[in-house]
């Protein structure tokens, strides 16, 4: 990259978690960043991130479920910092707890932020992008896309929501020969503060399913799509697992969810916090990282792998000659 020109990156739900973790990502390959959140502290704090590592950002207040801000968002991130290349869209509520728990207008909220958010980055970056022929949409999925769990009815409808948008609006671009590029990116359980300000109406402070990856590496994953194209990208062993079970044994992924799904989903303490972000923001600048770094990942042999697919073709093409040369022969 540092012998290209730097692009213009606009990130939706830059101000923690996985958002913030791809701020600093693209930061350090000295790209130009537009940040979206509706929490201008904390945006301000991933601003002063981006600088030090090397690259360009300013910060925007908006609430992704107003296209109207969103698309005003847009126009002073092309004034300051001029045309979008990419437009990843991140931000997101959620919220745990029974379907007889939660209420309508809760549920509302998440599809508002979730999944017509999600719609408004693309029709704000689809005005941009048409006319050129050109551009990169990039949607932070989740294997919850494909495969529900308990206790998170309404997040894994908005996410089941987006991904068939996607595959609609990515026929429509195919069939009418258009170059802009769309790639959902689905992710594992990853340790981010929304556990600490996720709308709780359990008794438990919530956790994400083991096992639990670092947002850095999420991060990693997203900028390696930026740059390497392509319709998927399932991140890790987990999501690859969760989402090929659904296809080939939704029966079993069912039963091991009704058996394991809730306790999995819950500490032993009780909340630690007593807060959330479903209408508001939370001012305290939680960071990248939520509370389970020590049981958290932050390598992933089979993510390597999939970054790397010609090393490991090479690699297979050794091992199958050495394998024919010397044993095959012999025989």
């Amino acid at each position: 990259m540092s012998e290209q020109k730097k692009r213009v990156i606009v990130i939706t739900g830059a101000s923690a978690g996985v958002g913030r973790a791809i701020a600093q990502e693209f930061a350090k390959k000295g790209e130009s960043l537009g940040l979206i959140a509706r929490g201008m502290e904390k945006l301000e704090s991933t601003v002063k991130e981006v600088q030090e590592l090397g690259g360009k950002a300013i910060a925007i207040s908006a609430d992704v479920s107003n296209e109207i801000e969103l698309e005003n968002a847009a126009l002073e991130i092309e004034k300051v910092l001029g045309p979008i290349d990419i437009w990843i869209n991140n931000a997101m509520v959620t919220m745990i707890g029974g379907v007889n728990e939660i209420s309508s207008s809760e549920i509302k909220r998440v599809m508002d932020v979730n999944y017509m958010g999600s719609v408004n980055g693309i029709l704000v970056a689809n005005r941009r992008f048409l006319p050129q022929n050109r551009g990169h949409i990039i949607q932070i999925g989740s294997a919850l896309a494909y495969l529900s769990i308990p206790l998170q009815s309404a997040y894994c409808a908005s996410k089941h929501a987006i991904h068939g948008f996607i595959q609609s609006f990515r026929i429509e671009l195919r069939a009418n020969q258009q170059k802009v590029k769309v790639s959902e990116v689905h992710l594992p359980a990853v340790n981010t503060p929304q556990f600490e300000w996720m709308k709780n109406h359990t008794n438990k402070h919530p956790m994400p399913v083991p096992p639990i990856f670092q947002p850095e590496l999420m991060a990693k994953a997203v900028a390696y799509i930026a740059d390497h194209p392509r319709k998927e990208f399932w991140v890790c062993w987990p999501a690859v697992k969760a989402i090929l079970g659904e296809k080939l044994a939704p029966w079993l992924a069912e039963w091991k969810l009704a058996k394991e799904g809730i306790e999995s989903q819950q500490t032993e303490s009780a909340p630690v916090t007593n807060i959330d972000n479903m209408w508001k923001p939370i001012n305290r600048d939680y960071g990248a990282r939520g509370i389970f770094s020590k049981v958290a990942k932050d390598r992933s042999v089979l993510l390597w792998m999939d970054m790397h697919r010609l090393y490991v073709l090479y690699f297979a093409i050794i091992t199958f000659a050495v394998y024919f040369l010397f044993i095959v022969n012999k025989q």
